[in-house]
């Protein structure tokens, strides 16, 4: 099969998500704005050259369909469209918890793909989970949005919970860090330059560095210094940590919640 991304793409919802995997692939040049469709409930501001509408144009079926609505409009989704584009070679949802089941169960496709993107795919510094049937095209259009990972469905949900909803974990952790600044004496707009500009320069470097975080950690804080008396609140009753486990607990129970509605 050709390793070139679907020619033609139709998306069913263009929201935050599927509009910033648009948006990347248009300017990455993987997907020509002209041969893309968007059905949405109302007009909403999408890259030159985009139609939108809400039913599909008569014609020809698209390379690939993707489901950017919300999970819970699964169901009037697919009794507005589903006839229209059913025969579709590739299917691609990025319905939080819809599984593979519940999609073949609503959508006749040559293939149908899960998607689990996050939002730094707006600047090609995403991660997408991908689980389902792998084609050449589909690696295609998902390379220019980050790192890709395959794998099976209960890895997908992981992922999702860990990379999907980790960025808006970071981000809070930025407005906290950028709050701690301010009470230690910084105006609030140069706290969070400096909060924005310290996560970004800590991401990279843990990205290229060949040393884990843990030994990074170790290269910051020298023993008694102004580091290490942070860490000790941090590492306090391993308070951090609990903290996280907790907050992915409950992305996790409530994307299980999502599947199951999704089976009903």
């Amino acid at each position: 099969m050709s390793a070139v991304p679907p020619a033609s793409l139709w998306l069913v919802g263009c929201g935050n998500m599927a509009g910033a995997m648009l948006r990347r692939w248009i300017d990455a040049g993987t997907v020509d704005p002209a041969r893309v469709f968007v059905v949405n409930r109302q007009d909403r501001a999408l890259p030159r050259g985009v139609r939108q509408g809400r039913a599909f144009p008569d014609g020809p079926l698209p390379d690939a369909v993707m489901l950017g609505m919300k999970p819970q409009q699964i169901d009037a989704v697919a009794e507005a469209h589903g006839a229209r584009i059913a025969g579709v070679p590739l299917l691609i949802s990025i319905l939080a918890g819809v599984e593979l089941a519940s999609l073949a169960g609503r959508f006749r496709a040559g293939g149908i793909v899960r998607a689990m993107p996050n939002l730094p795919v707006a600047i090609g510094k995403g991660v997408v989970g991908l689980a389902g049937d792998r084609s050449a095209p589909v690696d295609a259009l998902m390379r220019p949005l980050g790192l890709v990972e395959w794998g099976d469905e209960a890895g997908l949900d992981r992922l999702g919970v860990l990379a999907g909803c980790g960025p808006a974990f970071v981000y809070r952790f930025i407005d906290a860090l950028a709050a701690g600044g301010v009470s230690i004496g910084f105006g609030e707009e140069q706290a969070l330059r400096l909060a924005v500009a310290t996560v970004e320069g800590a991401g990279l470097l843990a990205a290229q560095a060949e040393l884990p975080p843990s030994a990074l950690v170790e290269q910051v804080a020298s023993p008694g210094g102004t580091t290490r008396k942070g860490l000790d609140v941090l590492d306090a009753d391993d308070a951090l940590a609990a903290l996280l486990r907790a907050t992915l607990g409950a992305s996790a129970r409530r994307s299980a919640e999502m599947a199951a509605a999704a089976r009903r």
